[in-house]
């Protein structure tokens, strides 16, 4: 049952550490090489760069919830969000996401 997960490519799962800017603010961002290329993906969607489209996210959600206590596991979540939405046929238009 395992064994189609087992057999990835170990460099999907390999930490990917990112130094961006957000909201300004000098960070670093450690994901895993997958959910990397999904926000690639996502920004490229979007016509932003990563840097922007992470700015944005975190903006948002903090005018919305406050600061998130885990933003790795919002990335995380915001990467299967979209690919829901684009299983669900939902197209390019990730600003209804949710």
């Amino acid at each position: 049952m395992c064994e189609m997960f087992a057999k990835q490519d170990p460099a999907r799962y390999q930490p990917i550490t990112r130094r961006l800017r957000l909201n300004g603010q000098s960070t670093s961002v450690r994901l895993e090489a997958a959910f990397w290329a999904i926000i690639d993906e996502i920004a490229a969607d979007q016509d932003i760069s990563v840097s922007a489209f992470l700015s944005t996210l975190h903006s948002e959600v903090l005018e919305l919830y406050g600061e998130p206590a885990n933003f790795t596991s919002l990335l995380r979540c915001s990467c299967l969000v979209f690919l829901e939405k684009r299983q669900a046929g939902q197209g390019r238009d990730m600003n209804r996401a949710a």
